[in-house]
């Protein structure tokens, strides 16, 4: 029985397992023919959208990681934009209107607010928490 499934990120990138234990998490339940598709990152899980993160070449490219699972099986990878704007990360859009100069969101992910996870914590079976 397939399920459809909701992850949400509070961990960075680097600094503790939660994200990279996100990712292993997703990429099984999709092997298995389960349904994702949204990762809400929240709280200093917004850190896996930041562009500019830049790890050692020994290390995983969690940022990276996450656009390319986006990618393959069109998994909608949402970043809380309030928890992303205190923690220095934003879009072209956000960085005009605040006039930051420039922008870091990778692409691949998207701002959007609370709503969106609560839609999709209605449309799924499962919603896990990292």
């Amino acid at each position: 029985m397939s399920l459809d499934y909701c992850l949400m990120v509070t961990g960075p990138p680097f600094g503790n397992q939660r994200a990279s234990s996100a990712l292993q998490f997703a990429l099984a339940l999709l092997a298995c023919g389960h349904c994702l598709n949204t990762v809400f990152f929240y709280q200093e899980g917004v850190t896996n959208a930041n562009r500019l993160t830049a790890p050692a070449s020994d290390e995983m490219d969690l940022v990276r990681a996450w656009c390319d699972l986006a990618h393959r099986y069109r998994v909608g990878l949402h970043v809380c934009a309030a928890a992303a704007l205190r923690r220095g990360v934003t879009d072209a859009l956000q960085a005009s209107l605040l006039k930051c100069g420039s922008d870091n969101l990778q692409p691949g992910f998207e701002l959007s607010g609370l709503g969106t996870l609560a839609q999709a914590v209605l449309g799924c079976d499962r919603f896990i928490q990292f």
